[in-house]
């Protein structure tokens, strides 16, 4: 199983650091659809909205350099604990997302299922905390 994780270590990286990218830009593509999610009690919900959009652009871009990977995975955990809330607050108040394709109402699994991904996420990303093995890193 070691061995089996070991081998996809490096591949899941390049899924990981895209995809981070993605949603950092969707902040700002789409940023209504994030300020839905913030809770009423945190102030300027569209500055945060923004401003964890770079910090998940600038995490993915620091994921896929082999110099920055693990402060990137660091602070990829942070980010992750920072919007904890938001998961939470969507979670617990049933939002809908106006304007969402598809339509923005997801079921109660949906909402609350986003909560152990967390924890799923923050393991992945403590996973790159360590250096890959072998002798190149890249």
């Amino acid at each position: 199983m070691n061995e089996v994780l070991s081998r996809l270590k490096r591949p899941l990286l390049y899924v990981m650091g895209p995809a981070y990218i993605v949603a950092g830009i969707l902040h700002f593509v789409v940023p209504e659809l994030y300020v839905q999610i913030v809770p009423p009690l945190v102030p300027a919900a569209l500055a945060l909205v923004y401003l964890t959009g770079l910090a998940e652009i600038a995490v993915g871009i620091g994921l896929l350099i082999p110099q920055t990977r693990q402060y990137a995975a660091w602070a990829t955990v942070a980010l992750l604990i920072a919007i904890f809330p938001a998961n939470v607050y969507m979670a617990t108040h049933g939002v809908v997302i106006e304007g969402m394709p598809g339509g923005g109402d997801p079921s109660s699994f949906v909402r609350w299922g986003r909560l152990p991904l967390q924890g799923v996420l923050i393991l992945w990303a403590l996973w790159y905390t360590r250096p890959l093995t072998g002798t190149n890193s890249r």
